[in-house]
């Protein structure tokens, strides 16, 4: 029967999804564990979305390096099929697969990894959130027959906070703006893109002109860029996320986040070029010199701009354009609009 102790363990670790910094988070989640559960060793793994590897952490008496060995030849046992389907997590001592000589026990992947490590139970569960399969959790003890059918549940209580935690995509959705049948969303890492559940790919990551403004934008260290960006004959309103708190596998990776829209105000493109070099603080010359125009030309641009956006005052205008991002500014202009 589940101890007073097991359920506050259990509602400690279902608190600490609210952390931000989802890697110490992932640590004092097996220390909670480790308080609650027999174990001598223990290790958390997520699913990283671009290679299918699984990824340590945190880990209690197992080396990342030792772990995600581990691992990568466990998914290929009949063990591992268990531990997907089942919803209580198998133990060493009870798992059972398909076919002649089923038991754990009697496997190789016991006899040659598991026992010369000195090891003799341990439980096993796939770690889930929304939906989608997103790492692995894994005890290990010295003691025989220590994962009873109530450790088992207790473990399997707190698998829905562990794969939140270990989700390699977290805290993801307070940033997302819109519904999802408006806006798309992508994840970029240094590794590739991550498509976002229930979103569709971010189309300005199709766009080559836009990759060097984002690498500059991650270049930057900063925590938001707002601006609006064509792709063929569609305008988006942008929005670039910084995420510095996302565990090791994604930490710094840039979400972006796009939406449909028409030009703000009625501007024109060529309006919304002059708005952004005058947000900057140049001069009308400057911003001739700069888009090949007269300086009459970006005069009569200027006169227009403010007659669309009800700004009494050029620094009204620019005031405006960097508050709502009406800004489609080059990968050498970003250090100014970059919320930090």
């Amino acid at each position: 029967m589940l101890s007073h102790h097991h359920i506050a363990a259990a509602t400690r670790i279902g608190m600490l999804t609210r952390e931000r910094d989802t890697a110490s988070a992932c640590a004092e989640a097996l220390r909670e564990l480790a308080r609650a559960l027999p174990l001598d060793a223990a290790t958390l793994l997520t699913l990283d979305p671009l290679t299918g590897a699984h990824v340590q952490v945190a880990g209690i008496g197992y080396t990342a390096e030792r772990s995600q060995a581990l691992a990568a030849e466990f998914v290929a046992t009949p063990w591992y099929r268990n531990v997907v389907r089942q919803e209580l997590p198998p133990s060493i001592s009870e798992d059972t697969a398909d076919g002649p000589g089923t038991r754990f026990r009697q496997g190789w992947f016991y006899a040659e990894r598991v026992r010369p490590a000195g090891f003799r139970d341990g439980v096993t569960g796939a770690l889930r959130h929304g939906g989608r399969l997103v790492g692995l959790v894994h005890l290990s003890t010295e003691d025989a027959d220590a994962y009873d059918t109530e450790a088992r549940r207790l473990l399997a209580s707190v698998m829905p906070a562990l794969g939140a935690l270990a989700d390699p995509v977290p805290h993801s959705g307070d940033l997302l703006e819109g519904p999802a049948e408006d806006s798309a969303a992508s994840l970029v890492t240094e590794g590739g893109v991550i498509d976002l559940p229930g979103r569709d790919r971010a189309r300005v990551l199709c766009d080559e002109a836009f990759r060097p403004l984002l690498r500059a934008f991650a270049d930057t260290g900063g925590r938001r860029l707002r601006l609006l960006w064509p792709v063929e004959d569609t305008w988006y309103r942008v929005t670039l996320h910084r995420r510095h708190s996302c565990q090791g596998l994604v930490a710094g990776a840039v979400l972006v986040v796009e939406t449909p829209t028409e030009l703000p105000y009625g501007l024109s493109p060529r309006e919304l070029e002059v708005l952004t070099r005058a947000a900057l603080g140049q001069t009308n010359q400057a911003i001739a010199e700069a888009l090949f125009l007269s300086p009459r030309t970006v005069h009569t641009h200027v006169e227009h701009l403010l007659r669309k956006t009800g700004a009494a005052s050029r620094a009204e205008a620019t005031a405006l354009a960097v508050r709502d991002g009406l800004l489609r500014p080059a990968p050498d202009e970003l250090a100014r609009f970059v919320e930090r």
